[in-house]
């Protein structure tokens, strides 16, 4: 992540992707292998009791006292488990309430630290970043003003937001005047300027011939060239038709997302105008299957601002946002560079790395005896971000760490990738082939912070490093 480096807009966003120019125009991305398996059981701490009832006060004490113990072992083995897979053991009700109270204490206190420092006339990004990866408080624009600060949408200095945010959202409102047009519209813009000028001839001095209207070959329906605009709108009218589908399933719980209301075909509409616009701007990518979920996040956060003016600029922020957001993942979607240095098989490779550096047995088992490559579940986690396995609520609270990592996005993901193993790492040991594709293809739900911490302390493939170096 470039600390307090000053990001504009390109006036065409697909020069970010430098160097695929010359490649093949045909991309794509795997799905995963087997489909998602039923969801897993989760182990709670339960308590016993003997339906038996004793006759005598004597034999009822005997018996309490013999249950009482394995009543014990059994609640401290299930709390032992719960907490080996990231989550918490049941609390009495006192402790719930003394623990709720110092959680918001503590979300109050991070609010006024964030407060702070974006008021600041300069931010101070390292500071915010150190702040914001461990959490971001959920109300107001907090999160959506300090993603747009680190991903490099908004500068640092204060008082060159406004220009900034002005003239990107100008920039975006006329990419899509000169790419999202039908070519009927576009046609009706020539002709309109073409009467304009037929009129000011009409009203020359000069008399002339009448000129007459031709329809060019690029502009004529039935051409088959590259540079004909009927050519290019049936080229992305599959991809159009793709992404709606794609829209139609992402988040399909939430009534954001879906729904055939007003109000959830305006923001699946906004969506598709970001990616399709993505899709053409960059041809030796396009539009590639799950780029919706990753997307939706941006445009959640940003559709949430409290400041109507932001919220109401949701589609143009999220569109430069999630350019900056896959700049430096965006070979992953790239078929042709799946074997090169920068391919997902070679991040796949660095998880691998990961998981062996950190856990050798947990490694030997899914390489050796259940043989559960990391492309088998790998591939989704990395590609999409995260934003298939766990909820919306959680997959924020994730990317505050990634997005605001030190380590940069894709070192943090593959942190986080690693630790997601290794706090199911019991159960990983005790199944098989099956038993680990379904456990990873739909991961059982977690404590996101005992997660992150997880990931946090483990140890960086040094591997990586040194051939970086």
């Amino acid at each position: 992540m470039l600390k307090g480096k000053k990001l504009k807009l390109p006036d065409r966003l697909g020069s970010l992707v430098a160097g695929f120019e010359d490649k093949d125009e045909d991309s794509g991305g795997s799905g995963s292998v087997c489909e998602l398996g039923e969801e897993l059981e989760i182990l709670q701490p339960t308590g016993f009791r003997s339906d038996r009832e004793s006759e005598t006060d004597d034999d009822h004490d005997h018996n309490e006292v013999q249950e009482e113990e394995p009543m014990v072992k059994r609640k401290m083995k299930a709390d032992a488990e719960l907490e080996h897979n990231g989550r918490q053991p049941r609390h009495e009700k006192d402790g719930s309430s003394h623990i709720s109270v110092i959680k918001t204490i503590e979300a109050d206190e991070k609010r006024s630290d964030i407060e702070y420092e974006i008021s600041q006339k300069e931010i101070n990004l390292e500071k915010l970043q150190r702040i914001a990866s461990t959490g971001i408080p959920e109300g107001g624009n907090l999160r959506a003003t300090v993603w747009k600060l680190i991903l490099g949408y908004l500068p640092p200095s204060r008082d060159s937001w406004e220009k900034e945010l002005s003239e990107n959202r100008k920039k975006y409102a006329k990419l899509k005047e000169e790419l999202l047009l039908t070519p009927s519209e576009l046609a009706r813009m020539k002709e309109e300027a073409f009467q304009s000028n037929e009129h000011n001839n009409a009203h020359s001095d000069t008399a002339g011939p009448l000129i007459r209207h031709e329809i060019s070959h690029e502009d004529h329906p039935l051409s088959l060239g590259k540079a004909s605009v009927w050519h290019q709108y049936f080229e992305h009218t599959e991809i159009a038709e793709q992404i709606d589908r794609d829209l139609q399933r992402t988040h399909p719980e939430m009534k954001f997302f879906s729904g055939e209301s007003s109000f959830g075909r305006k923001h699946r509409e906004s969506m598709r105008n970001v990616l399709l616009l993505f899709s053409k701007l960059n041809p030796a990518i396009r539009y590639v299957q799950g780029m919706n979920e990753v997307l939706a996040p941006l445009y959640y956060v940003f559709s949430t601002d409290t400041d109507e003016k932001n919220a109401s600029n949701a589609e143009a922020d999220s569109f430069s946002c999630f350019v900056l957001l896959l700049s430096d993942s965006v070979d992953h979607f790239c078929q042709q560079l799946d074997n090169s240095s920068v391919g997902i098989l070679s991040t796949l490779s660095r998880l691998s790395d990961s998981l062996k550096a950190n856990d050798e047995e947990l490694w030997r088992h899914l390489e050796f005896t259940s043989k559960v490559k990391p492309q088998y579940y790998g591939f989704r986690w990395i590609t999409l971000l995260l934003t298939q396995e766990f909820n919306l609520q959680s997959i924020l609270r994730i990317w505050d760490s990634l997005i605001s990592s030190p380590f940069g996005i894709q070192e943090m993901l593959l942190r986080v990738c690693c630790a997601m193993l290794l706090c199911v790492k019991s159960r990983l040991l005790s199944g098989d082939f099956a038993a680990n594709l379904k456990l990873l293809q739909h991961y059982p739900e977690i404590n996101i912070e005992h997660l992150l911490q997880v990931a946090q302390d483990l140890t960086p493939d040094t591997s990586y490093y040194r051939l970086s170096s």
